[in-house]
């Protein structure tokens, strides 16, 4: 807790490496004890490297408690792994395609995903002009050596009656940790990101509630203009993606929200274009086609490459639903709905 009595809760401890090895387990627990010993909650500890072996590897013989990540990786790379990822226990990555018209081909990939192991699809994601660095799976992508903090700002509201109550607690936590951690040389920042969870304080909707905003009218404020420009510009040493996350399933009240017709996918990618990081726990029925999601990554494609913005489209099965549906996630960390033609 701060000394405002708020809970301080990091979603993400990420430690990125070129090598891993059983030294980066050590040095990723000593990193989150640290946090931990300073009044924060830790939810998740992560290491991201671009060495598949030995992320497989640590996967299988480690206990579960470390979430890992391959981070980019290419078309042909990603079906060669396809195999290893299914059969995984905590192993993420996702698929560039910046520079490649998103076609059926790579839908094959999600595809194959769903048919075999669709609790992975929380794990996979297509991104466009990723930012590295960014300690959120599965966008997070190795660059070079060190270690970022990603927050669940959105349990710091608890409590606020206004906005800037609440830009205010997230700018005095971020120069905390900026403080606790400046004199580690592989300090590589916080990404400022808004990640929202479940209901109540953890929501990023309830928030907008409580400060008398409805989802409607927020959509076509300037609200998340202003969080994002805030996001961009407060901490003292920021990296990664630096955006609000609008993830369907994660945030239960955007999942109320989407259930009653109100978060389209139309409307997701103009919050997306301008505040937002793209599709994030997006549903997808099991009979949705192919060609209508290949179409749906061209345009996040050419949103991004228009306006040189990160944005990425993770989308969610449960590998039985069809659209008018309801789904069986099995996961609390999702939650279920009828599910919606894109």
């Amino acid at each position: 807790m701060d000394r405002d009595g708020q809970l301080k809760v990091v979603r993400s401890v990420c430690l990125f490496t070129e090598k891993l090895s059983e030294q980066s387990v050590g040095r990723l627990q000593a990193l989150s004890d640290r946090l931990t010993e300073r009044g924060f909650t830790v939810q998740t500890t992560r290491l991201c490297s671009p060495d598949p072996e030995g992320v497989f590897k640590l996967d299988r013989d480690g206990d579960g408690s470390i979430l890992y990540s391959v981070g980019r990786v290419g078309f042909p790379q990603a079906t060669g792994m396809l195999e290893q990822f299914c059969n995984a226990n905590n192993v993420a990555f996702n698929i560039d395609l910046t520079n490649e018209t998103p076609a059926e081909k790579h839908v094959s990939l999600f595809t194959a995903i769903v048919q075999n192991a669709p609790t992975k699809t929380f794990s996979f994601t297509y991104t466009f002009n990723n930012a590295p660095s960014s300690p959120y799976f599965p966008s997070a992508t190795y660059e070079t050596d060190g270690f970022a903090i990603g927050l669940q700002p959105t349990n710091l509201s608890s409590g606020c009656e206004t906005l800037d109550e609440w830009l205010h607690r997230l700018q005095d936590v971020w120069a905390e940790i900026d403080s606790l951690m400046e004199q580690e040389d592989s300090y590589l920042g916080i990404d400022t990101s808004i990640a929202p969870l479940f209901k109540g304080d953890g929501s990023f909707l309830n928030l907008l509630k409580r400060i008398g905003l409805e989802w409607d009218r927020a959509a076509s404020s300037d609200v998340f203009l202003r969080i994002s420009s805030f996001l961009r510009s407060a901490s003292q040493k920021s990296v990664g993606l630096c955006g609000l996350m609008f993830p369907c399933l994660e945030d239960f009240e955007l999942a109320d929200e989407y259930e009653q017709g109100k978060f389209t996918i139309e409307r997701c990618l103009f919050l997306s274009l301008h505040s937002g990081l793209g599709i994030d726990s997006y549903p997808v029925g099991v009979d949705e086609r192919s060609e209508r999601i290949a179409e749906v990554l061209r345009l996040v494609q050419g949103l991004s490459n228009k306006y040189r913005k990160p944005l990425s489209a993770r989308f969610i099965s449960d590998g039985m639903a069809r659209i008018g549906e309801r789904t069986n996630l099995a996961s609390p960390y999702l939650k279920d709905v009828t599910v919606r033609p894109l």
